[in-house]
């Protein structure tokens, strides 16, 4: 067994010395044409680290010539393939400066985009990239309305509002598990106007009105009727909204607490008058 580990060993490094030879005479030998069939060849094994690194050296070369607009193709697709979506992405917008007239220029055009999705960080981090796919996307739909990838440009549109969207959620969220209600409740008046469409606006907007409740709860005695108010306002609000809701029961709980509380201030403060 160890003799064979031993062998497979050598015949590794041998593949790989082998391999390094190959490579320096590729890429020391001035026959460009000979280069450029060998990068292409590599390119289409899946090589996309060494055909790049060809590339990249045959680029002063072919420049201006006819084969320049493949090479320049294949070299940012290395750069997508090698997932290094910036410079793939540099480098497909490079090929619409040079090349807007190429028969390739809307899938260009498209996977410039595509790379700002790839781009996309976790959740937690900012989405400056997820906010441009979107805005990329668009402008490629607007651009290309007869295109058939404008159905995945607007399904990678879908997702990452479906992505921001629930970014937002955990912040108003956050607020509220901290006892933050009045952050809380802006936090979900902004979701739900945010995101109209949502399927989860009328949860957003009864986490608004719970909030506000909330916050009125806490509040100093003399700051509760105007807040215990805005619950109300808010419930009725819903009502316009959401009139076939099944959570309206549960909204409306509130702001009967509300109303109640309300009577109760009321009522103390005209007791307080009258020993006066």
């Amino acid at each position: 067994m160890r003799v064979f580990k031993l062998f497979l060993s050598f015949a590794f490094l041998v593949v790989l010395l082998s391999s390094c030879n190959n490579y320096n005479k590729i890429t020391k030998s001035k026959d460009y044409e000979y280069k450029l069939k060998m990068a292409d060849e590599l390119y289409s094994k899946g090589k996309y680290r060494i055909a790049q690194q060809l590339y990249e050296e045959l680029f002063p070369v072919m420049k201006g010539t006819t084969r320049f607009e493949d090479m320049y193709y294949k070299d940012a697709y290395c750069f997508y393939y090698m997932e290094s979506y910036a410079d793939a992405e540099s480098l497909f917008k490079g090929f619409l400066e040079v090349f807007p007239n190429s028969p390739k220029a809307e899938e260009v055009d498209y996977m410039r985009s595509f790379c700002f999705y790839k781009q996309s960080p976790k959740l937690e981090l900012e989405q400056v990239n997820t906010v441009k796919a979107m805005g990329m996307m668009q402008t490629f739909i607007n651009t290309h309305p007869g295109s058939e990838r404008n159905k995945d440009a607007s399904d990678i549109i879908d997702k990452c509002r479906a992505k921001l969207e629930q970014k937002e959620q955990r912040a108003a969220d956050l607020y509220y598990n901290m006892g933050q209600y009045r952050a809380a409740a802006l936090a979900f008046t902004n979701l739900m106007n945010n995101y109209p469409e949502s399927e989860s606006g009328e949860a957003y907007k009864l986490k608004s009105v719970k909030s506000y409740y909330k916050f009125a709860k806490l509040s100093i005695r003399e700051k509760q009727i105007e807040r215990y108010e805005k619950v109300t306002e808010e419930y009725q609000d819903f009502i316009d909204r959401y009139p076939e809701s099944k959570l309206l029961k549960e909204a409306e709980s509130f702001s009967n607490l509300s109303q109640n509380q309300i009577k109760v201030i009321k009522y103390e403060q005209t007791q307080t008058s009258a020993k006066r």
